[in-house]
Formats: C-alpha cells, structure tokens, sequence
C-alpha cells in the first residue's frame, strides 16, 4: 500500500515470546495505586454542597468557560492513551508494568472529562465548543495518531506527552487546587492533583529506565521533539491560553482571573505563566540529568525560559 500524507504507518504485531513479569517495579506500584484510588464522580464529590449563589453571576460565566475548556484538554486522553497502550503492546519487548498502567490511567481520564463537565453544568452550563473557533484547529491534536505511528520513537512519545507534558499538568492542577476555595471545586481538584500526580510520574519514571539504552543520537532526537512541542503546542496556549500568539486570549486571561479571584478552582494567567517557568526550570534540569540537552528558548511573554 502507498502511504498518502494523511496515512499512519502501523507496526506489525510480533507478540512472542510474550514476557509479562514484573520488571519496573515503580511503574507497577502506580498501577496498584491507581487501582486502590478508584472513585466514582457521581458518588464520591459532594456536588450538593455548590451554592451558586456565593458567587456573582459574572464569576460563575467565567468559571464554566474555564472548566469547560479543560473538558476539551482532558478529552484528548480519551483516544490517546488506548492508541498509546496498543503501541505499548505491539512493540516487541516493551515491558508489561507501563501496559498495565495505561489501562488505569484512560479511567482516570474518564472521570475527569465527566467531572469537569458536571461541574461546568453547576456554573451555567457547559459550553460545547470554543467562542472563538479559531482556538479548536489548537485543541484538535492528533495524539492518538502519532501514538501509533511507527515512524515515530516510542521513547520519544513518553519523554514529550507522559513526562513533559503531564509534568505541566500537574503543576498546574496543584495551582488550581491551592487557589480553589468554593468546596466542591477543592474537592474534585485534590482528586484530579492525585491522578496527576501519578501520570507523570509514570513519564519521568519511563523516561529514567530508558534513558541508560539510548544513545547520543537517539537522546539529541528526543530533546528535539520536546523542544518542537514547547514551541508549537505549549507556546500556542495549548494549556495556557494567554501563551498565544496568534490567538486574542484576552477574553481567556479576563475569564480564568475572574474565576481564580472567586475560588472557582482556576489561576490567573501571571500565575500559571509563573508556574509554567518554574515547571520548565525543573524539568530541564531533570532531562540533562537523563542526558538530554534542551536549548533555551524565547517567548514573547515569557522572555527566555
């Protein structure tokens, strides 16, 4: 078959000798954690404790754009960790610990998705898309593509999307969490701080065990491929819409410093540029401790980072 550009090269299944013992043991400890941390959105956040009238009409507007906003985000999952886990599967020798996981971790992402919109609902009601469209052509990735793409590094994928990025995440959903004082918001993002918390650990976790079977090319590759993530979907306000440069995030930064001076669970955008530069700080010292260069990079608002 002739592979046109939209085309995905997949790879082709070689499943034995099939090893399924235990070899990162870390990684299995998050798998029996995440199945300890099972909790049921419908059941275990006490919705009935919203009051919508401890905030202004103007607040609650603003907060459901927000959390509407990270329902898209989180969707995302939805298709990419499936498409990841099979990826998993499908590579001869890949070790069983991170296949486990995965199948934790798209119920995580579930929960999520239907807890964002839920409380989105008790604000005003949830918003189906992006006021402004030009903001879906960001929003619309093609992870669960790339996951599956057999052109692309696995170890590549895992260092961009499970490390980097949900290392963000996290520092950003701790943000929101320190900020949030309406109850059910507090709640249900010490729940989400939680998941999180072990999703990137999963990444740093995988990148460290491979990091000692890769080399100097392969490690010069995969900076680069973080590198071009920071600049075309991290800059582009993929997670932190006053990041964009080709978008008017105005109205973004004007709802998420509403919601955050109400308690709504959100930050203002000073904020999470902030935690953004100290997250990337971070992280850049962790990856050249794995042997990964990442260069500095420039962003109008940031300056360089």
């Amino acid at each position: 078959m002739t592979l046109t550009s939209s085309s995905t090269a997949l790879l082709v299944e070689r499943r034995f000798p099939l090893a399924l013992k235990r070899s990162i043991g870390s990684i299995r400890e998050l798998y029996e954690t995440s199945k300890q941390s099972r909790w049921v959105p419908a059941k275990d956040i006490a919705w009935e404790r919203f009051d919508a009238a401890t905030s202004s009409a103007a607040a609650l507007e603003a907060a459901r754009t927000v959390w509407s906003r990270r329902a898209w985000v989180e969707y995302t999952g939805l298709a990419e960790t499936p498409a990841l886990l099979i990826r998993f599967c499908l590579e001869l020798d890949r070790e069983s610990d991170p296949k486990y996981f995965l199948t934790v971790r798209n119920t995580d992402e579930a929960w999520h998705v239907e807890s964002f919109h839920r409380y989105a609902q008790l604000l005003g009601g949830y918003l189906a898309r992006p006021r402004d469209a030009r903001w879906e052509s960001v929003l619309n990735r093609t992870l669960y593509r790339d996951a599956l793409d057999a052109t692309q590094s696995l170890d590549a994928y895992v260092a961009v999307h499970c490390a980097v990025e949900d290392g963000l995440e996290l520092a950003l959903y701790r943000l929101y969490a320190a900020n949030a004082r309406e109850p059910v918001a507090a709640q249900l993002l010490e729940k989400v701080v939680a998941a999180k918390e072990r999703h990137a650990s999963f990444g740093w976790l995988y990148l460290g065990e491979r990091a000692a079977q890769l080399d100097a090319a392969a490690k010069q590759g995969i900076a680069a491929q973080i590198e071009a993530w920071l600049r075309h979907v991290a800059f582009a306000g993929y997670h932190i819409p006053s990041l964009a440069t080709e978008i008017d995030s105005g109205p973004d930064a004007a709802a998420a410093t509403l919601a955050a001076e109400a308690g709504l669970g959100a930050a203002t955008p000073q904020q999470e540029e902030q935690a953004f530069k100290a997250y990337l700080g971070d992280a850049r010292g962790r990856l050249a401790a794995l042997g990964f260069a990442l260069p500095a990079l420039r962003h109008p608002r940031l300056g360089e980072v």
